[in-house]
């Protein structure tokens, strides 16, 4: 099992020198991803709606951060989890996408999603009604634009006729994991997706869906029943979930313990949410996990 970490978004500042400091610390303290999270625009609730993130909550743009993790780091995966797919131009994230993997040296994974914010989708120019349905088409034109060097794509939402990338990214295609809970996702991610990064980790009262019955093990039993029908090998599929920091030492141990024997491949450390205040404070926390990590695993088997 892989164990990366979340770029605290929200909390890191804007401090270019604490950005790369975070990025290349976790490099340093082995983690093998790093995982950043996306919203292009936060908006001022409405009455009584919930939308998780608002127009107070900072966010960098996930692709040109990707870039700059891509300078100043050597080793580290480097993942979106997740993008949000349908409101942005296939074409341009594939090219955005393939020129951080060549940057980088072949080190992106692509993760997405569909999203929840229909302001951001109205702002962008794109139909949130569709999202799910443009989503599919969309994958299909990214591996064509990211494995061949002149495509023709003739589709609902897309024409592309004799055109291509230059350059190809390193990885032919670029892994394509997806975030979302539901059975539409989770069917998708069984026939096409190359692995699931699951929202709601160790989740929090305040977390936007509530806990699925049966927890992450019937979460994963039903993608792999989805799996067999869709006629995949179940290891074609990656697993992803995160840990929150403020957990603690037990509950860390029991999610490596938990996430191990469902074949979970990856586990992300965040340290959001858990009263840090500056951007050291969040290296302390990584530095926190990564020395008590020997004794969750051991604590884990």
């Amino acid at each position: 099992m892989r164990f990366g970490v979340v770029f605290p978004q929200t909390e890191i500042g804007t401090d270019p020198g604490a950005i790369r400091a975070f990025a290349q610390a976790a490099e340093g303290l082995g983690f093998d991803h790093l995982l950043v999270y996306d919203h292009v625009l936060g908006a001022r609730p409405r009455g009584g709606e919930w939308l998780g993130y608002t127009h107070e909550d900072m966010f960098h743009e996930i692709l040109v951060l990707l870039g700059f993790f891509a300078a100043v780091t050597t080793r580290l995966e480097l993942t979106t989890g997740i993008l949000i797919l349908p409101q942005r131009q296939t074409a341009l994230v594939a090219k955005q996408a393939a020129e951080i993997d060549v940057l980088s040296g072949g080190r992106l994974r692509l993760g997405i999603g569909v999203g929840w914010n229909n302001v951001e989708y109205e702002a962008l120019g794109e139909r949130f009604e569709e999202r799910g349905r443009k989503v599919e088409e969309q994958i299909a034109v990214l591996r064509e634009l990211w494995t061949k060097p002149v495509v023709t794509f003739k589709g609902r939402y897309h024409r592309i006729v004799n055109a291509g990338l230059n350059p190809l990214p390193v990885q032919r295609p670029i892994p394509i994991w997806m975030g979302g809970e539901s059975e539409a996702v989770m069917r998708r991610i069984a026939r096409i997706g190359d692995g699931w990064i699951l929202g709601g980790t160790l989740r929090s009262p305040h977390a936007r869906h509530p806990q699925v019955p049966g927890g992450f093990a019937a979460m994963v039993r039903k993608l792999r029943d989805f799996q067999r029908e869709a006629g995949r090998p179940l290891e074609s599929v990656g697993l992803e979930r995160r840990v929150a920091y403020s957990a603690g030492l037990e509950k860390w141990a029991s999610a490596i313990e938990e996430w191990r024997a469902l074949g979970g491949t990856h586990l992300s450390l965040s340290t959001m949410n858990a009263g840090i205040t500056s951007p050291e404070g969040h290296l302390e926390a990584m530095r926190a996990f990564r020395d008590a990590l020997p004794r969750a695993r051991a604590e884990g088997r």
